[in-house]
């Protein structure tokens, strides 16, 4: 079983219009509700693949009701799910059909208690000893530590799981430094944790700061990887318009997957890459089109670099 962390579940509303344009009405064509949150996304893509996954982190409210009852028709994916008072966010895509542009509104996350926070932590516990890998991916809510991260990927080094860390700012810098197995931060995010706008040498960085092997998102670039294997550039074969949101959840979908199949770093890689563009031409996050996805997969370019040090 792969475990997925989400302290900051939503429900994702996505919007379609026709044109999108700033001060005037819309007409939305079509209108898509889908559990999200980061860890949510990465579990329904490793479900489809075919891999059993649980998602734990929070969920109050109406919406977080919503979210749960959509999880229960999720094919594969399992609720563990603590309960909390306040309510789960939402988060709005609105797509331009036109240009395949999509705005994204993020709502802030419900503030978490001492106590449901103390639920969560003896609810991680409980799940960690079943799992085979666990991702821990996304921002964190009002009221849980900015070193929750941290924590959590000890314990689970404790209980012998690999761990994959996807989020920014603090919690990823600290998280780091507890050494996890793999961190994914996109471009903007690895500049943050390192203070270098180039890659390679960023990679570097956050390797030595603990990360046993990064993986940096490079946007249509597609992947850069450092690990104690070697170093890799995977690119797709060309650009994908559509809709980006989630796409980067798939390629971490893509690497956990791999992580637990045993694969070689550069088929892992291949398949994120493959993923992730595949999920931008899909309606919503935690899809991906499968045609599209056989066919990237067989035309993703990898390149090995240095090995490293």
């Amino acid at each position: 079983m792969i475990l997925t962390v989400t302290l900051n579940t939503a429900l994702d509303i996505t919007y379609r219009v026709r044109v999108l344009r700033p001060h005037a009405s819309h007409r939305v064509s079509d209108v898509g509700e889908r559990p999200g949150g980061k860890g949510v996304n990465v579990a329904r893509v490793l479900a489809a693949l075919g891999h059993e996954v649980t998602v734990t982190g929070f969920a109050g409210g109406p919406t977080g009701r919503v979210v749960r009852d959509l999880l229960r028709d999720a094919d594969g994916v399992r609720d563990a799910l603590v309960p909390i008072a306040g309510a789960t966010r939402r988060t709005i895509a609105v797509v331009d059909e036109h240009s395949g542009d999509t705005t994204q509104l993020n709502e802030p996350g419900p503030a978490i208690t001492p106590t449901e926070w103390s639920a969560f932590q003896d609810r991680y516990q409980e799940l960690i000893g079943a799992a085979s890998a666990v991702a821990l991916c996304g921002s964190l809510p009002p009221g849980v530590p900015v070193g929750a991260y941290a924590g959590l990927i000890r314990t689970a080094r404790a209980a012998g799981v690999p761990v994959l860390l996807d989020t920014s700012g603090e919690p990823l810098r600290r998280g780091v430094a507890a050494r996890p197995d793999v961190v994914k931060p996109n471009a903007d995010e690895l500049a943050e944790l390192t203070g270098s706008h180039e890659p390679v040498r960023a990679t570097q960085d956050a390797r030595r700061r603990g990360a046993r092997a990064v993986v940096a998102s490079l946007g249509p670039d597609g992947l850069l990887a450092a690990t104690p294997e070697g170093r890799w550039r995977a690119t797709p074969p060309g650009p994908v318009h559509g809709n980006p949101t989630g796409a980067g959840d798939s390629a971490v979908a893509g690497l956990l997957s791999g992580l637990v199949e045993n694969l070689p770093w550069p088929d892992r890689l291949t398949r994120a890459v493959a993923l992730s563009a595949a999920t931008v031409l899909a309606p919503a996050a935690g899809e991906y089109d499968p045609h599209a996805y056989e066919d990237l997969r067989r035309k993703v370019s990898i390149t090995a670099e240095v090995s490293a040090a």
